[in-house]
């Protein structure tokens, strides 16, 4: 069975109709059983091309731009490219990625509050000009070291119920300043940027900051700007009925206040929507710990006992918050995860209140707490659909952790293969660093 070759050559294994993601894991599973059991990824980079047909479904308005912050494996980014998505970039490694993979400077947003002037050079000489800018220091850096910029000024709106999230970026009053200082400076503004929480409940929050980013238009318009880029950044959880809801809610407002007549291109900002139900993780379970739940209480300070002796579980798993969960410090949610058990039960399995760890023994390193699971043995897998593995901190290595990013095995069912050739991506001119493998052989 073949997996992943040494970048940038990538394999795809082809996976036959009736062959399921399910069993690729399985498999792999199964090979790391004979060895050091260590966490791996299996990437559907069909589910990546779905998503994506999705996506010119349902906002046939709005172009998408992958963050690549949500995870950057070069080959995602290479079939994104491919696609014809844009990128947004908070980095200079970022950066120099996606522009390795061909991708015009013009389809590069730069994002960040505030960045490092090395990195405002880079992207002065490389030709990116779409700068995401919210303060005085951030643009007065620019003026000195990317003067001919593009800025999108990021704009936060007034707290609406869920929407208290949404404090980044600058108030209306300050993008007037922004934009006075701005000409001052001979910098150009050439639109808007804002950002909505994952997921968004509160299809609200589209339409204050929509009408929020019509002000901002209107101002920059008035002081001789030509706004011509609205970016409604990101929200989209991956679901076909989320995406459907946050469009019926802002079509009425982005053909009010943003029509094709004139002329701004809108971009989205759309990151979970394609890595989420692209990916998957599977983890070992590496040490287990029997916590009464009377003992729980003495641990947490609680002087009630609950009298109850059903054992809660702890266990220990092969990768953590400082690997490829470190969404979880960033404020993402871990799904909840599918048991592979070395033995499996023909009996039903009673469940039990279980706490998940990473590997490190820091406090901070705990990846769910009090889920229900079987009871489970070392050696048993855990499996996490949906993940959007970031690879790990750089200081992964000084609280014990493995600093090695889990490796990525990527798979393409036939029927998405033949899909991406009628849509004109064949994989041996468009994706030159792809190379295809049947299943199994």
């Amino acid at each position: 069975m073949k997996g992943l070759t040494d970048e940038p050559n990538y394999t795809i294994e082809l996976l036959e109709a009736g062959t399921t993601i399910e069993d690729v894991i399985d498999n792999h599973i199964y090979e790391q059983a004979l060895a050091e059991k260590n966490a791996f990824v299996v990437a559907d980079l069909g589910a990546v091309m779905r998503q994506h047909v999705l996506w010119q479904g349902g906002m046939p308005q709005v172009r998408p731009f992958y963050p690549v912050r949500c995870n950057s494996s070069p080959a995602l980014i290479e079939l994104l490219a491919a696609l014809g998505t844009g990128f947004v970039c908070a980095n200079k490694a970022e950066a120099a990625l996606v522009l390795n993979h061909d991708v015009a400077p013009d389809n590069i947003i730069w994002s960040g509050a505030c960045k490092q002037l090395a990195h405002l050079k880079y992207a002065a000489k490389n030709g990116i000009g779409y700068l995401v800018c919210d303060n005085e220091t951030e643009l007065c850096k620019i003026a000195r070291a990317h003067p001919s910029a593009k800025l999108l000024l990021q704009v936060s709106t007034e707290p609406h119920g869920e929407e208290a999230s949404m404090a980044m970026g600058c108030s209306l009053k300050s993008c007037r300043h922004l934009m006075e200082m701005a000409k001052e400076l001979g910098v150009q503004v050439a639109g808007v940027t804002f950002q909505v929480p994952v997921p968004c409940k509160d299809l609200q929050a589209y339409t204050h900051a929509l009408s929020d980013a019509r002000c901002v238009f209107d101002m920059g318009e008035e002081l001789g700007f030509h706004m011509n880029v609205l970016d409604i950044g990101g929200g989209f959880s991956g679901s076909e009925t989320q995406l459907k809801q946050v469009y019926a809610a802002m079509k009425p407002l982005l053909e009010a206040y943003f029509p094709p007549v004139s002329g701004v291109t809108i971009m989205a900002e759309p990151g979970t929507f394609y890595v989420s139900p692209a990916f998957t993780l599977a983890v070992n379970v590496i040490g287990k710990e029997v916590v009464a739940r009377d003992r729980k209480d003495q641990l947490e300070g609680s002087d009630k006992l609950t009298g109850d002796d059903e054992p809660e579980f702890q266990y220990y798993m092969s990768d953590g918050v400082y690997g490829s969960f470190m969404g979880k410090l960033l404020g993402g949610s871990i799904p909840h995860p599918s048991v592979h058990k070395t033995s499996m039960s023909a009996e039903e399995e009673v469940v039990y209140s279980s706490s998940l760890l990473g590997p490190s023994c820091d406090p901070l390193d705990r990846v769910l707490e009090d889920c229900l699971l079987p009871e489970l043995e070392v050696g048993d897998w855990l499996v996490f659909p949906g993940m959007e593995p970031l690879g790990s901190s750089p200081s992964a290595s000084s609280l014990g952790t493995d600093a090695d990013s889990p490796p990525v095995y990527y798979t393409i069912m036939t029927a998405d293969w033949y899909d991406m050739q009628e849509a004109g991506l064949p994989l041996d001119s468009t994706m030159k660093n792809f190379s295809l493998v049947q299943y199994g052989i």
